[in-house]
């Protein structure tokens, strides 16, 4: 009946050990999404804007004949 019990307890401490470790990845998990997240929005705003100057700056090149001509 003891070694029951001590398998029992064995298995009880696995699962608690399991238990914690899997909070911790999922703590993390949630970490790194929301940094992803962050990133995925900079990076939107950002495409945006690089868009914006160069749409900007292509309407202010004046059209000049090249010097050979």
């Amino acid at each position: 009946m003891s070694d029951h019990n001590e398998r029992i307890t064995r298995l009880e401490e696995l699962v608690a050990h399991q238990g914690r470790v899997i909070e911790e990845l999922s703590d993390q998990l949630v970490k790194h999404w929301k940094q992803a997240e962050q990133a995925r929005l900079k990076l939107e705003r950002l495409t945006e804007r690089f868009l914006e100057l160069e749409e900007q700056s292509q309407g202010s090149v004046p059209v000049t004949r090249p010097p050979h001509y």
